[in-house]
């Protein structure tokens, strides 16, 4: 009997289903690494620098091709993923599009904007407005968290890590 027949109700199948599904992205995973590797290997690497920016990528990258390797041998071995089961979610309902309109709408308007506002302002406006496009009704408590979550998270890669974001028209206030 061949995988892609069907069989009598009550009787349990003795072949194996090939799961492409899970095939598909062991190969994906596994071509991302080896490109990431490949592209780490064309960095520039300062002589000061003993850990140097290659580290990271190939790190990254070997770990993407192991994952990769792992998932193939597993859903070679018969391992299938279980289905979701639902428990805090209506599988019957269909998607909010509406919804995924609406944060697709506030991201493209972050990138928009946050060359001319600034991370510090557009950041706070990213956080409000996916906060109101998943529910959320209290506006005035949205965008003081936004604003304070993203001043600090511009402080921490300006200071902390030493990458400059863009200050946008609060350059020379930040």
């Amino acid at each position: 009997m061949s995988v892609h027949e069907t069989e009598a109700p009550g009787h349990k199948s003795t072949a194996r289903r090939i799961d492409y599904g899970q095939y598909g992205l062991a190969g994906f995973l596994i071509v991302v690494g080896i490109y990431t590797v490949i592209d780490a290997a064309g960095l520039e690497v300062g002589f000061a620098d003993p850990v140097g920016p290659r580290v990271f990528p190939y790190v990254i990258g070997a770990g993407l091709v192991v994952v990769g390797a792992l998932l193939a041998v597993a859903t070679a071995r018969g391992s299938q993923p279980e289905p979701e089961e639902g428990e805090d979610v209506d599988l019957s309902s269909s998607a909010d599009w509406l919804t995924v309109l609406k944060l697709v709408g506030v991201l493209l308007f972050t990138v928009a904007t946050v060359n001319l506002l600034g991370w510090a302002i557009s950041g706070g406006l990213l956080f409000a407005g996916a906060a109101w496009c998943l529910g959320s009704r209290t506006l005035v408590r949205d965008v003081i968290v936004g604003l304070v979550l993203s001043v600090a998270s511009w402080y921490a890669f300006y200071v902390g890590l030493g990458i400059p974001l863009t200050p946008g028209v609060l350059d020379g206030i930040l």
